[in-house]
């Protein structure tokens, strides 16, 4: 199957093509490591090209700070709006959504606004459309995964508050295997939580990436949150992962049931463990059986 990939080179794409290539699948990549800047891509007659004999469309572009001219409204909307476009006018019907859990009635964030806008029009569309909403993601190579485990291994572990904002991590793996399944799936115009199974607080989650890492439980340092705000404030010039609005995000802890989810896999979601934290998608896929 031909398959077209945006944002090939990110911590999705990156895990998604090494599972498909596996399978035997064709990969035509799209993303700034393979030479095409999608923030420019904001016309539908530019994607027209790329989708000559392609099958399946899959947009897994996004970032979660906006820095050196990648705004969330050209990648995460525009440019996507223009590919939902050219898909219509080319015939291509298959086309996955990756957003972002909150990217619903409940979003306020310009992160998650810009998500749900081309949500909201990919579903307006003729077409055969899933969209994806993750929870944090979690394996090896991703970089807020990296982040919330370098934390970890402070001497004394900084958390928000009281700490108990709640998650529902998922690893990369089963974020892989649910796009791989709507390939062929019949279930088309379908909308998908994908939450981890069990809802841990944040304070926890940093203490079981302690634990996974080799690390005895540690002292955990409670922040006020005006503080952090501060902190992200000034570290934003360093990372674009350290924003005032990803730590709002944070603290407003989404949650959503993972019961359709675990349905439509036709298996129970990946629970947490030291290896998996250590394994990217086709390691932890390996035990799964194989990807058609």
């Amino acid at each position: 199957m031909k398959i077209l990939l945006i944002g090939a080179s990110g911590f999705i794409g990156r895990n998604l093509s090494g599972v498909l290539r596996q399978a035997g699948h064709d990969i035509v990549p799209v993303s700034r490591h393979h030479g095409v800047d999608v923030s420019l891509m904001r016309r539908s007659e530019q994607w027209l090209p790329w989708l000559r004999g392609v099958e399946v469309v899959i947009n897994a572009v996004g970032i979660i700070g906006e820095s050196g001219g990648q705004g969330f409204a050209a990648l995460h909307t525009e440019a996507p709006v223009a590919l939902f476009d050219a898909c219509l006018a080319a015939g291509v019907r298959r086309v996955i959504q990756i957003s972002a859990l909150g990217a619903d009635t409940r979003a306020a964030s310009a992160y998650h606004l810009s998500k749900r806008a081309a949500d909201d029009y990919l579903r307006s569309l003729d077409l055969d459309w899933w969209v994806l909403r993750p929870a944090l993601i979690y394996g090896r190579g991703g970089a807020s995964s990296e982040m919330f485990q370098r934390l970890a291994r402070l001497p004394i572990v900084p958390v928000i508050g009281d700490g108990r904002q709640p998650l529902q991590p998922v690893h990369i793996a089963d974020v892989v295997a649910t796009i791989v399944a709507c390939m062929t799936s019949e279930q088309a115009r379908t909308t998908l939580d994908i939450v981890g199974n069990e809802v841990v607080e944040y304070a926890h989650w940093l203490q079981r990436l302690r634990l996974a890492q080799g690390y005895r439980q540690g002292g955990v340092l409670h922040l006020p949150l005006w503080l952090v705000l501060l902190g992200a404030w000034a570290g934003q010039v360093f990372s674009p992962m350290l924003r005032t609005e990803n730590i709002r995000m944070l603290v407003t802890g989404y949650r959503a049931s993972p019961n359709s989810w675990n349905a439509f896999l036709g298996r129970r979601a990946l629970d947490f463990s030291p290896a998996l934290l250590r394994a990217n998608a086709v390691e932890a896929l390996s035990g799964q059986g194989s990807v058609s």
